[in-house]
C-alpha cells in the first residue's frame, strides 16, 4: 500500500505544475506587444514594396533604352541597305560599261586613237572609270559592313529588351504580391490598434515636443527645419506628404527642400553621403535602423531624432537610441 501511495503522489506532483502553464498559454497576447510586432513587420514590408517599385522603374527605364537602341539600329540598317543598293547599282553600271567596251587598256587606246589628244582622252577616261569603280566598290563594301553591324546591334538590343521585359514582368508580379501582403499587414496593425487600451492609444498619438528647436546652418539645417515642421502629421505607408508620411518619404522630402536629391527608400538612403559614428551624430544626419535597414530618422541633435514612426503614431521626436537598433548613420553634407 505504501508503494502505491508513493506512486500516486508522484503522478499528482507532476501533473499539478502543468495546469497553470496551459492556463497561461490560453491567455490572449499582450495587445501592446502584438501592435509593436505587427508594425515592425509592416514597416519591413513597406520598405520591400518601395524597393520593388524602384527596381521596376529601373527595369522599365532599361527597357525603354533597349527599345530606343533597337529602333535607332534598325533605322541605320535600313539606310545602310538603301546605300548598299545605290552603290551596287553604280558598280553594276561601271561593270556593264566595261563589258560594252568602255574599259580599255593602253594598247587598245593607242591602236584605236585618231590622234595623240584622242589617245590622252581615252587614257583619262580609263583612269576615271577605274577610280569610279574603286570608289563605288569601297562604298558598297562600307555600306554592307555598316548594315551588318547595325543588324547585330539591333539583334543584341532586341535580346536585351526581351530579357528586360521578362524581368520587369516578374518584378511586377512580385510587387503585386508584396503589396497584397502589405495591405493585409496594415489591416492587422489597424485592428491591433483597436485592441489597445485608450490611454495607450492616446499616448501613441501624442505628437510630443513641438517647441521651436535650433537647427544647424546649411543643407542639414534646411532639411531638419522641414522635417520638424511636419511634427504632428499622420503616418501612412508609402506616403511622401504633404501631410502624411512614411519614414523615408519624410527624410527624402526634407532633403529635397534643401535641394538635395536622396533615394526614396531607407535602404537607399543608407548608402548616401558618408558614414559617421554614433558619438559624431549631429542635426540633419540620417539614422537608419534594423539589420533590414527598413526605418530611418533624422537626428535633431546627438540624443534626439525626428521621424515618421508607424501606423497610429504621428511624426514626432524620440530619443535616438530608443527608436531601434541602429544599422548605419549617414551625413549628407560636411
Amino acid at each position: 500500500m505504501s508503494r502505491k501511495f508513493t506512486r500516486g503522489f508522484l503522478v499528482l506532483a507532476l501533473l499539478l505544475p502543468a495546469t497553470p502553464a496551459v492556463s497561461l498559454a490560453a491567455q490572449p497576447a499582450d495587445p501592446a506587444r502584438a501592435y509593436a510586432d505587427l508594425t515592425a513587420q509592416a514597416t519591413k514590408l513597406n520598405e520591400e514594396v518601395l524597393r520593388a517599385q524602384e527596381d521596376l522603374v529601373q527595369r522599365k527605364a532599361e527597357l525603354d533604352r533597349a527599345t530606343a537602341t533597337v529602333a535607332a539600329a534598325q533605322q541605320i540598317e535600313r539606310q545602310a541597305k538603301r546605300d548598299e543598293d545605290d552603290f551596287r547599282q553604280q558598280v553594276d553600271l561601271i561593270t556593264q560599261a566595261s563589258f560594252e567596251g568602255a574599259r580599255f587598256n593602253q594598247l587598245s587606246a593607242l591602236l584605236v586613237a585618231d590622234s595623240q589628244q584622242d589617245f590622252l582622252n581615252r587614257l583619262e577616261m580609263m583612269r576615271i572609270l577605274a577610280t569610279d569603280r574603286a570608289e563605288s566598290l569601297a562604298r558598297l563594301s562600307g555600306a554592307v559592313e555598316k548594315a551588318r553591324q547595325a543588324h547585330q546591334v539591333a539583334e543584341t538590343a532586341r535580346t536585351r529588351a526581351a530579357e528586360t521585359t521578362a524581368a520587369a514582368e516578374k518584378l511586377k508580379a512580385d510587387l503585386d504580391g508584396r503589396n497584397q501582403a502589405l495591405q493585409a499587414q496594415i489591416g492587422e496593425v489597424r485592428s491591433a490598434l483597436t485592441r489597445l487600451p485608450a490611454p495607450v492609444v492616446q499616448q501613441l498619438r501624442d505628437p510630443g515636443d513641438r517647441s521651436a528647436i535650433s537647427v544647424p546652418s546649411g543643407t542639414a539645417g534646411l532639411a531638419l527645419t522641414f522635417a520638424l515642421a511636419q511634427r504632428g502629421d499622420d503616418y501612412r505607408y508609402g506616403s511622401t506628404g504633404p501631410d502624411q508620411w512614411d519614414c523615408a518619404g519624410l527624410t527624402m522630402k526634407a532633403y529635397a527642400a534643401a535641394r538635395v536629391s536622396i533615394p526614396r527608400t531607407s535602404g537607399g538612403q543608407a548608402g548616401v553621403g558618408r558614414a559617421v559614428s554614433r558619438s559624431e551624430v549631429r542635426g540633419g544626419d540620417l539614422i537608419i535602423y534594423y539589420s533590414s535597414r527598413s526605418h530611418v530618422a533624422m537626428a535633431v541633435d546627438n540624443t534626439r531624432a525626428v521621424h515618421a514612426s508607424t501606423e497610429g503614431q504621428p511624426v514626432k521626436i524620440a530619443p535616438i537610441d530608443a527608436i531601434g537598433p541602429i544599422a548605419v548613420i549617414r551625413r549628407i553634407e560636411g
